[in-house]
């Protein structure tokens, strides 16, 4: 079996390279521009199975503008992350399934071994908004990017399985979001 892909996307809208921005310092070595666009809105990869490329809230709030990262899992689910500077920070994931077994996490319908445990077996919902909700957040994000977005397309995406790569899954989100048409 081929090993997937392990690593940062990482989506804002600046002026400048988002590279140089204090909020990313930390893995500036590391990042690679993926796409850079005239409205400013740019895309960078962090390749890494390990570690972490710092805060998307303070990103947002440096830049001024909505910010994003998705931590793609092996090809298998994508860990979102979005913050934007007046509707803030939330955090979901793409292709629920495959996370609930890296994290050992069940569904929240409690079909999950040691369900009978008071207090054990902590759902993906502890962790990540649930669909709906995300998408909700999802559309406001948007509107801060200056795009008008319905939920049910963003929904869609939330609830799809990977084609055959979770990667794909997050560019058609940011294709849903307005931010970079496939």
């Amino acid at each position: 079996m081929a090993l997937g892909y392990w690593g940062y996307l990482i989506v804002g809208r600046s002026e400048q390279p988002l590279a140089e921005t204090d909020a990313l310092r930390a893995v500036r070595d590391g990042l690679t521009s993926r796409e850079r666009r005239d409205d400013g809105w740019q895309v960078w990869e962090y390749p890494s199975g390990d570690g972490d490329v710092g805060s998307m809230n303070a990103l947002a709030m440096e830049t001024g503008a909505p910010a994003l990262f998705g931590y793609v899992m092996d090809s298998h689910c994508v860990v979102l992350e979005a913050a934007a500077p007046a509707s803030g920070a939330w955090t979901t994931c793409l292709v629920r399934d495959a996370m609930a077994g890296y994290l050992g996490a069940g569904q929240s319908d409690g079909a999950e071994a040691g369900e009978g445990e008071e207090g054990a077996g902590l759902t993906l919902d502890d962790y990540f908004l649930e669909p709906g909700d995300a998408a909700r957040r999802a559309v406001d994000w948007a509107a801060e990017a200056g795009h008008t977005v319905n939920a049910g397309p963003l929904l869609d995406v939330l609830t799809s399985e990977p084609d055959p790569l979770a990667e794909n899954l997050f560019f058609r989100f940011l294709d849903r979001l307005g931010v970079l048409p496939l």
